[in-house]
Formats: C-alpha cells, structure tokens, sequence
C-alpha cells in the first residue's frame, strides 16, 4: 500500500468516526460525540502524516504532536486555535482511562458542550481536508 492508498485509509474511517459523533449527538450520549471528535481527527491528521511524513504513523493520541511534526510543509498556517481544540479532544481519549475518570467527565460533557466540539470538529475537519498535498 502506497501513501495515497494509506491515506484514503485514515480518510475513511475519519470520516465514519466524525459519521459516528453525529449519531451520538442525535442519540443524547454527549461524551461519545466528543470521543468520536477526537477520533475523527486524530485520524484525519494521522492520514496528513502518511502523506507529509512516512507511512510508520506513532502510536500517539497526541493530535498537536503530530501536526506539529509537518506543520512546516501545509500550504496553510495552522491558527493557534485549531491547536487549542487538538488539546481539548484530546482529553477526551478514553481508552485506557479509569471508570472513575470515565464518570467524571460524562457528568462535566453536557449537551451544549459537545454540541460545540462537534461544530468545532466539523469545521477543522474541512480545514484539514484542504491541507492535503
């Protein structure tokens, strides 16, 4: 598999997470809206790397990390708040995470929340969408 063909790989399982983070949304489950945010991202950027970087993705959730590492090659600057939101998805990967941490940040993801981080989300997710090469 190429780096295109990699690429189209993150591309389409981005695109069903973010798919996913809308189903959420309409079903009331609001820190899984976030999640799948995160995740569509995440992966959406980690598609980016393939192209701008190498196919050997790391194994990180760290979103900020990994655009940081091409940042320099995007034919457009990447605003300061587009890394604040790759920051504040991130708190919200839940793999991993204790029940208790888990039940924490259900109960602080209201509807207006994650309603903002989805709006959010699909507006970067765009962004990033034009940053390919």
């Amino acid at each position: 598999m190429d780096a295109q063909e990699k690429y189209e790989y993150w591309l389409d399982i981005a695109q069903y997470d973010l798919e996913t983070a809308n189903v959420m949304c309409s079903g009331g489950r609001w820190l899984y809206v976030v999640f799948m945010c995160e995740q569509a991202v995440e992966k959406l950027v980690k598609g980016l790397y393939t192209l701008y970087i190498d196919d050997n993705v790391p194994k990180t959730h760290n979103i900020s990390s990994l655009v940081r590492t091409f940042e320099d090659k995007l034919p457009d600057a990447v605003s300061p708040d587009k890394f604040i939101l790759f920051e504040d998805l991130r708190s919200f990967y839940l793999n991993g995470r204790y029940a208790d941490f888990k039940q924490k940040l259900s109960a602080s993801t209201d509807e207006a929340t994650a309603k903002n981080y989805l709006n959010q989300t699909k507006e970067v997710f765009a962004w990033l969408l034009t940053q390919k090469p």
